[in-house]
């Protein structure tokens, strides 16, 4: 690639992923995030739980538990306010954290971004030069029905090996991320660099 178009890709990304720390002429080549599944669920559990709240309210009405008078129908609505605002607030949660696993792949690095709650992240940044292996793998009929899985990427020297759950990659996604780990080799061979080791940095915040 020339370096022209190199530039051009190097602006677009910037402007595209304004939060990655992109190094000159470097370039986003692949992003993902969780499988659509994953946000299917928190909407499909949402909607369950706010139907059952519904249909519990609906029927504790009509048979009169607890409200016959004044006093039991505010008890009624505060418990039942109570338990659809916590619902909102988890499903809000959820989609944050769905929001905030992401995976970059660009023509230099893999750069991991995971959250398992709102207090606590890590980054992971990975030269593509230090990896040996990229595969995708799935454990069970559910994740080959609804075609995701966890993508592993091992790399050289230390046999670390970084994964990324609930992934839904395609094969021809895989061959590219394959080509491009060979193709940087490639370049570093025929320019007579050594592999550099894999670099993490990892950033955690914990309450």
């Amino acid at each position: 690639m020339n370096e022209a178009l190199k530039n051009v890709r190097h602006a677009r990304s910037k402007k595209d992923f304004p939060h990655l720390k992109l190094e000159e002429g470097e370039y986003v080549e692949l992003a993902f995030s969780r499988a659509k599944i994953c946000l299917t669920a928190i909407m499909v559990g949402t909607i369950a739980a706010f139907a059952l709240i519904l249909i519990v309210f609906i029927i504790t009405m009509a048979t009169g538990v607890l409200s016959s008078d004044a006093m039991g129908r505010n008890f009624l609505a505060v418990v039942f306010t109570t338990i659809i605002a916590v619902i909102f607030i988890a499903a809000i949660i959820s989609l944050r954290i769905y929001r905030g696993n992401k995976l970059f792949i660009t023509n230099r690095r893999v750069m991991q971004f995971s959250m398992t709650s709102l207090v606590s992240s890590s980054v992971n940044i990975i030269d593509l030069s230090s990896i040996e292996d990229a595969s995708f793998h799935q454990k069970n009929i559910f994740q080959k029905i609804f075609k995701y899985g966890t993508l592993r990427l091992s790399t050289v020297g230390d046999e670390t090996t970084y994964t990324f759950p609930y992934s839904d990659i395609s094969p021809e996604e895989l061959k590219q991320i394959a080509y491009l780990v060979s193709n940087i080799k490639k370049n570093i061979g025929s320019h007579g660099h050594h592999k550099k080791p894999a670099e993490e940095t990892t950033e955690k915040e914990s309450a």
